[in-house]
Formats: C-alpha cells, structure tokens, sequence
C-alpha cells in the first residue's frame, strides 16, 4: 500500500474512525450532490462519521480511488470496511442493509429515523 503517500494517511482514517466519509467538502457544506446525500443519511440517522473532504488535496482525492480500487467519492467506511458510494448506500438504507451493518460493527444510529426512511420511500414509490 505504500506506493501512494496518500495511503498512510486515508489508512489511518479508515482504521481509526468507526465510521469515516470521504467526501467533497465537509458534512455541514458539502460540495456535490452525492457527498451531500450521503452526508445526509448518515447524520438523519445520527451516526457519528468523520467527514474528509477530498478537495483539500490531489493527492488525497487520488489516493483514496486506488485505496479501495473505487473511481468515485463519496467513499464511506464502517469499521476499517469500505462500503461504496451514495448510490450504494442509499440501497443499503433503503433494504436495511445499512442498519445490520451497524447493529453488526457495533455502530450507534437511530433505528426508528431509519424505518422513517424506508416508510417514507415506499409512500413516495
């Protein structure tokens, strides 16, 4: 891993945050769409993440690609485990994936907001 000098820094993120998101800005002012999305469920459901915004350096938005041999950021990681981006987790939220991912790492999170969710999308759908 260490042919990337980003890679000790997004490693040691990843590995000493519950939950981390990288991301296009900050939580409280996300840059794109998808960071936004992403961003939001997780703060709708309470989680505590670390946010990275990515723009802060190119080689932390390249780095963090090859990390998880992903090409798009949002990047979300639970538990050292990378999970994907907004539209898989916005599947995950939306089967409950998400919520036994979380009840399995251990990660707190409002499970009643989450039901909210999947309520919500069934009466929008």
């Amino acid at each position: 891993m260490s042919e990337n000098p980003a890679f000790a820094q997004i490693d040691e993120i990843v590995k000493g945050n519950d939950v981390a998101l990288f991301m296009k800005g900050v939580k409280t002012m996300p840059q794109c769409g998808f960071s936004a999305k992403v961003a939001q469920i997780l703060q709708y459901l309470g989680v505590e993440f670390k946010d990275v915004n990515v723009l802060q350096s190119n080689e932390l938005r390249d780095g963090i690609k090859s990390y998880a041999n992903w090409p798009t950021i949002p990047q979300l990681y639970v538990k050292g485990e990378f999970i994907g981006g907004a539209d898989i987790v916005t599947e995950m939220t939306l089967s409950g994936e998400l919520d036994q991912l979380f009840e399995e790492k251990g990660v707190k999170f409002d499970k009643a907001r989450a039901e909210e969710i999947r309520a919500h999308n069934k009466a929008a759908s």
